[in-house]
């Protein structure tokens, strides 16, 4: 993606299709169809609307009785299960999400299966069913993403490239086995700055981390411009310095590596906790790509980085928010207090 007014391209790695993905069953999506069951409404790709049931099973997790409707997860298991019609609006349901997705400008779809079963074994068949469907439907390439390294190398297998070499997410420290899989499979990868045990506390330890998976990866003959580096973004409700420690780590991974390294993160995981996240998770993304990142692993449809860019910056909620996100407002206090006296209800 071309960002107007800035030099070079900016890498959206699409972040949806993720099997942990929630919607809110008091929110608009969730509604009874035409037979009185509860569902997920949606438009296909041809623009006709269509209701993914939330299964019998599902209403008797803890997730449905808190109110969370894991959505991705749901059309995952019924495309799957080849059980009409509920199998046909799944994966009608997994095509609207890759065409919004691309329509909205990623450059990577990345899918995470991690959520479908407890059990390995079922997780590598859905990755490979996933890849093989998402890519059929998809111009643009996939991102294999998991917390196993066996499900990642599943998913790469599976690609077949047709529309660009894939993206690994992720290789760190603690499984340094993740670059064999990026080398073996030609794929580009996402290297993460946490530590072998734990995850760092400050922009120095991100830098350090960060550092010795680049070079590793360079060692195994990684392209430097194929190697994006994560350097992790943490919610602000937490601690109040996490969104200084991730810029200046930004700004001096982008020193030591120079141009041809791509730095990224997890975005919207800033706002995790709080009121207003697209507001968070806008103001975040301007603040890191003028410390220096050129790829986020944002959801595009509802932060678009195009649209962001071109965000105004002298309005009230911009600056509550740079307050917060820099550590100028202790413990999020002025921006909760704006938020309660409704200054910010056009974010809400």
């Amino acid at each position: 993606m071309k960002l107007e007014g800035r030099d070079g391209e900016f890498v959206v790695i699409g972040e949806n299709i993720h099997t942990t993905r929630v919607v809110l069953r008091k929110g608009r999506l969730v509604v009874e169809n035409s037979d009185g069951v509860e569902a997920v409404r949606f438009y296909d790709t041809r623009k006709r609307r269509r209701y993914l049931a939330i299964p019998e099973d599902f209403k008797r997790t803890q997730d449905y009785e808190e109110g969370r409707v894991k959505h991705v997860k749901i059309a995952v298991q019924a495309a799957m299960s080849g059980h009409a019609p509920h199998s046909d609006h799944g994966l009608a349901y997994l095509h609207r999400m890759v065409q919004r997705q691309v329509d909205a400008g990623a450059d990577y779809l990345d899918l995470n299966v991690d959520e479908v079963s407890l059990r390995l074994d079922e997780q590598k068949k859905a990755m490979r069913w996933l890849v093989g469907v998402v890519q059929e439907a998809s111009p643009v390439p996939i991102s294999v993403d998991s917390s196993n390294v066996e499900t990642i190398g599943e998913g790469l297998a599976a690609c077949d490239g047709r529309a660009g070499r894939p993206l690994l997410n992720s290789a760190s420290l603690e499984r340094l086995e993740a670059l064999d899989l990026a080398s073996r499979f030609n794929a580009r990868v996402v290297v993460t700055a946490a530590g072998e045990s734990g995850m760092p506390q400050d922009a120095e330890e991100r830098v350090a981390n960060a550092s010795r998976m680049v070079d590793a990866a360079l060692s195994r003959g990684i392209a430097i411009d194929d190697i994006f580096v994560d350097a992790l973004v943490f919610p602000i409700s937490v601690d109040g310095g996490f969104g200084k420690h991730c810029f200046e780590a930004i700004r001096r991974l982008r020193a030591r590596f120079g141009p041809g390294i791509h730095v990224t993160g997890g975005f919207s995981n800033v706002s995790f906790g709080l009121p207003c996240r697209r507001l968070i998770n806008d103001v975040f993304t301007i603040l890191a790509i003028e410390a220096g990142a050129d790829s986020g692993i944002v959801d595009p449809v509802t932060s678009s980085p195009q649209r962001v860019f071109t965000m105004d910056r002298e309005t009230e909620p911009y600056r509550l928010a740079k307050d917060m996100l820099l550590g100028r407002d202790r413990m999020c206090k002025a921006f909760l207090r704006a938020f309660r006296k409704g200054a910010l209800d056009t974010y809400r």
